[in-house]
């Protein structure tokens, strides 16, 4: 009976271990689309979140920059997007990188705002499994007109842009 007993914890002990590591390779990568309605490179008051755009998360191996995985997502009704990524990148630069804008009055893709580095190992010093990307944006194809009020609270005036 001790032998049995001994044998289904060692197999519970296993099969919890397994799972772990498991868990342990499971990343949710949370970020958000934004539509920059002032066209200044940065969120403002007045940019707006994009529902139904698409964003990749693109991993590239460290030594030949070739592609190594690949995931899409699309944003929520707020312009949140959740990929879940099931592995381990440790080897490769991941970012998140704009496809497509749900808005075709905004979808330059805003350089410098067009990606974000995203780091997807647990052996990093990081305890949770969840990676926060930065925010990415378009850049509306007009200014709102009261960007010029806008600009003025970051002390900033419209020739500066």
């Amino acid at each position: 009976m001790a032998n049995i007993v001994a044998l289904f914890v060692l197999c519970l002990v296993l099969f919890a271990s397994i799972a772990a590591a498991h868990f342990m390779d499971t990343f949710l990568v949370v970020g958000k689309v934004y539509c920059d309605t002032c066209r200044c490179g940065f969120e403002t008051s007045a940019s707006k979140y994009l529902p139904g755009s698409r964003v990749r998360i693109e991993c590239k191996k460290r030594d030949t920059n070739d592609v190594a995985y690949t995931v899409e997502g699309v944003t929520n009704s707020k312009g949140e997007y959740k990929i879940l990524v099931n592995s381990d990148r440790r080897d490769e630069f991941c970012d998140v990188v704009l496809i497509r804008s749900s808005d075709p009055m905004c979808a330059e893709p805003n350089k410098g705002r067009d990606r974000a580095r995203v780091v997807l190992t647990p052996n990093n010093g990081m305890v949770s499994s969840t990676r926060f990307a930065n925010s990415m944006g378009f850049l509306s194809n007009e200014p709102l007109a009261s960007c010029t009020k806008i600009l003025q609270q970051y002390e900033f005036s419209e020739d500066q842009f």
